[in-house]
């Protein structure tokens, strides 16, 4: 039997054990700022959107855990409810309530918004989390670029239909999920549907560059209301969104890349935090108009602090959807 000393000399076991302990101190270090205040969110009310799987999932189970009423806006109901009962089996918290919601539908989104308030005459934190992300080329049921319409026109319709509920429940907030990705985007006036040609990639970043644009504008439209509205960046997070990332569908690529993602992707749990952050913390109740990262106030990119852009934004996502005319009633 060799010694300790003998068998860390020996190449087959050092190595390996510096590569394995390099790599976990690595993928600690990736998982980034945790929210960690204690909160009780009793008597508060929650919708968070995509909330069945990912961030979304994570982010409900938090807030369970803290006492919140929340509903879940899920596409899939089959999953949502799975999810749902998951959620209520862990933190004992029945009122965790799930809702169908399909962002590239208008009338799915109208008929939440109407559901909701049937049951709810209150509303604390709309998290608006749900997202596709870099799928190929498709159009919403109302012929919107998939991308842009599920990531930004969707929730710009279903903020506005919630704004009243949010404006009588103030002080409130509002939580826009966006991305790094938006530092590589640019608004496309000349096509912004994509009608003309069309990037993956292209369309994703213009897509988390409205959600900034789209939340400062807001910020501004919003002031004296008690109502507050910021974005984030989640962080690199290993979730379903990656599922149209094709190399990786080879199983090759998954051997070969799996184990990177585990080292320098978060977790979901870990890309929840920076949205308990914006949501929960009570030092951010009169902030506004700002972007997170990592549970901290982040700079944004030169585009998304063009007041031309976001209002140019706001007026043709009135248009896609109705916001201020008969449309929406």
């Amino acid at each position: 039997m060799c010694s300790l000393s003998s068998c860390l000399c020996c190449p087959l076991i050092f190595w390996p054990a510096v590569i394995g302990a390099a790599m976990y101190l690595l993928r600690k270090y990736m998982q980034g700022g945790q929210f960690t205040k204690q909160t009780n969110e009793t008597g508060k009310v929650f919708i968070v959107t995509g909330a069945n799987t990912g961030i979304g999932k994570e982010t409900v189970l938090e807030i369970a855990k803290r006492g919140g009423t929340v509903y879940m806006a899920c596409r899939d109901m089959n999953r949502c409810n799975r999810a749902r009962d998951e959620i209520i089996k862990e933190t004992n918290n029945q009122n965790i309530f799930s809702r169908e919601l399909d962002l590239s539908s208008f009338d799915s989104i109208r008929k939440f918004a109407a559901g909701f308030k049937r049951e709810q005459d209150k509303l604390h934190v709309l998290i608006n989390n749900a997202g596709v992300m870099h799928c190929p080329k498709s159009l919403t049921k109302d012929g919107i670029e998939t991308q842009l319409g599920v990531n930004h026109v969707g929730h710009f319709l279903l903020t506005h239909l919630l704004l009243d509920v949010l404006k009588k429940t103030a002080p409130s907030r509002i939580v826009n999920v966006s991305s790094l990705a938006h530092t590589q985007g640019s608004i496309n006036v000349s096509d912004l549907n994509s009608e003309k040609s069309y990037s993956r990639i292209g369309a994703y970043s213009q897509s988390k560059l409205a959600n900034i644009l789209f939340t400062r504008e807001l910020a501004k439209r919003l002031e004296g209301t008690g109502v507050t509205v910021n974005s984030l960046h989640p962080g690199a997070v290993d979730t379903e969104l990656l599922r149209n990332w094709g190399f990786l569908q080879n199983d090759i690529a998954q051997l070969l890349i799996k184990p990177l993602l585990w080292t320098l992707f978060k977790t979901a749990k870990s890309g929840a935090q920076t949205s308990l952050y914006a949501a929960l913390d009570p030092d951010l109740k009169k902030v506004s108009g700002l972007y997170f990262s990592d549970c901290q106030a982040k700079d944004v990119s030169p585009a998304a602090k063009d007041d031309k852009t976001a209002k140019f934004l706001w007026a043709e996502s009135e248009k896609w959807t109705g916001v201020g005319t008969s449309k929406v009633d």
